[in-house]
């Protein structure tokens, strides 16, 4: 796929700073398969080009970052749609992320939930709008991230906060989000472009091979979780097939409360 070819994802390069925008206002820039391939598309872009030094992700519009998975898609054809080898690559996604050796930064611009929510954690920084809301949302329309999304999510807030979130499907404002580590800085909206704009020139001032080698070191402290997250991602594969799925997205895109009752 040629970047040329993207109809989800902007990708544009700026002095060293590559912007990869999710663009799919409509949807809340939620996902569906050919999304998750243009941002891997992307993401390798930015890797092999020596002129990029830090990589911005972000959404388009100025009410969400992400929403995780498109429920409406899921709702419409029982999966995230199709995509160049079959594979709904998110977890792929997850490791790119974690692996491209320069550092991505998260312009949360609006709602980071679900999905979306695991996409900033991943970054390795967190730079928010004031207007930006954060939480997830999986056990509430039938799927869950256990691996990444989750565990490492633990690292980042500790246990009881991460617990929270994921048991409790609540969202968070920026303010909260920076307190309790989810975020690096939090701006006035307006001012959030500019802000991930002087954070990159900073870093971009500094031995990208320091950083990388940084980059790899930080990671190796949870790399354990990818391999928790192969199963996760198995489980959520047969879980989603189920009656206790469908009951999630089905209540999601009816916009009503889901009846969980029978499978408890």
């Amino acid at each position: 796929m040629e970047i040329s070819d993207f109809t989800d994802v902007r990708y544009e390069v700026e002095d060293g700073l590559a912007w990869i925008t999710i663009d799919r206002p409509d949807r809340y820039n939620a996902f569906r398969g050919r999304t998750i391939d243009e941002l891997l598309r992307a993401f390798k872009a930015a890797w092999v080009d020596t002129a990029v030094g830090i990589v911005a992700l972000t959404g388009a519009g100025d009410k969400a970052f992400c929403t995780g998975g498109d429920q409406k898609q899921r709702h419409e054809t029982g999966d995230y749609g199709p995509t160049e080898t079959g594979l709904f690559e998110v977890e792929t996604l997850h490791r790119l992320i974690r692996d491209i050796p320069k550092p991505v930064i998260a312009a949360v611009n609006g709602f980071a939930i679900g999905g979306g929510h695991v996409l900033h954690v991943l970054c390795d920084i967190t730079i928010a709008a004031d207007t930006a809301r954060f939480g997830q949302t999986g056990p509430r329309v039938g799927s869950f991230d256990a691996g990444f999304g989750s565990a490492y999510l633990a690292r980042v807030v500790g246990q009881k906060r991460a617990r929270e979130i994921w048991m409790f499907c609540r969202q968070y404002d920026a303010a909260t989000a920076e307190r309790w580590g989810l975020a690096n800085a939090v701006v006035p909206a307006a001012e959030l472009r500019a802000t991930v704009r002087a954070w990159a020139d900073e870093a971009l001032a500094l031995s990208p091979t320091a950083l990388k080698v940084l980059k790899h070191s930080f990671n190796a402290e949870t790399e354990h979780i990818a391999g928790v997250g192969a199963l996760a991602f198995d489980s959520l594969e047969l879980f989603v097939g189920g009656p206790e799925a469908r009951e999630g997205v089905q209540a999601f895109n009816e916009k009503r409360r889901p009846d969980f009752g029978p499978y408890r």
